[in-house]
């Protein structure tokens, strides 16, 4: 028996003993087809394709950036500008991140480089960790294989280039799952990512190197187990709307 979830405009099957375990109680040795099983919460899925569902987060309705603070000048109000239900970068006013910290999570969220020559910028899970934004439509804006959208920035290159056309409305919905480390620091367990661009699957349980650098090797260094979901400022106004995370267990 299976159970049909949505993923931001996607349609997933996944096992119902896979995702009932996330209300079991730990080291319960169930029986196959046991009708004590604790059974699955319900969700109730986003009335359109790409909408929150019941049990989401939504850190950008349209309205204000009130889920939102400055990475700079010790969380101040952020400068982005918030106009006809869409927030857009404003060169020189510096990155955000949410108020709140994440660990393990689905995040949805759209994005638009409003017809501007290699828009850039990026998604930092907990900070650290970018899924890129670029115009990279069909490749024509030149870049390395790790800079197209839709990758783990100086990582791993997408499995494809799916972007849509310059000035149109993309999404990606993301199954992040975050490093453990000990309590001396040491990594236990390296984060992953798996990634849907316009519904097509561009990282499949990637796995994470470390935290994102420019032009060096990728490595590790101790942090909480929950921190801040980042959007990037790159001096270029790419847009975003529709922006909702779900914590997972």
């Amino acid at each position: 028996m299976s159970k049909q979830i949505a993923l931001g405009g996607l349609s997933i099957v996944l096992g119902v003993a896979l995702w009932a375990n996330a209300a079991e109680p730990k080291g319960k040795d169930w029986k196959a087809n046991d009708r004590d099983r604790p059974l699955p919460k319900i969700v109730t899925p986003g009335e359109e394709p790409g909408q929150p569902p019941s049990d989401a987060i939504v850190l950008f309705d349209g309205k204000d950036l009130s889920k939102w603070v400055r990475v700079s000048a010790k969380g101040g109000p952020p400068k982005w500008r918030v106009q006809n239900g869409v927030m857009t970068v404003v060169p020189l006013t510096g990155s955000i991140q949410t108020k709140e910290s994440f660990g393990d999570c689905q995040l949805h969220i759209e994005w638009n480089t409003v017809k501007r020559s290699h828009s850039n910028s990026g998604v930092f899970f907990q900070g650290l960790y970018e899924l890129q934004i670029y115009d990279s439509y069909q490749n024509k804006n030149k870049i390395y294989a790790d800079g197209v959208a839709g990758g783990m920035y100086g990582q791993h290159p997408p499995l494809v280039n799916a972007c849509r056309p310059t000035g149109q409305w993309q999404s990606f919905d993301v199954v992040f799952r975050a490093p453990r480390f000990s309590q001396d620091g040491k990594l236990l367990k390296p984060g992953t990512m798996t990634a849907f661009q316009n519904g097509v699957l561009v990282l499949n349980n990637a796995e994470i190197q470390g935290f994102t650098v420019h032009g060096k090797k990728a490595q590790y260094r101790p942090h909480p187990p929950k921190q801040p979901l980042l959007l990037q400022n790159h001096s270029n106004p790419v847009s975003f709307r529709n922006i909702w995370i779900r914590p997972l267990p």
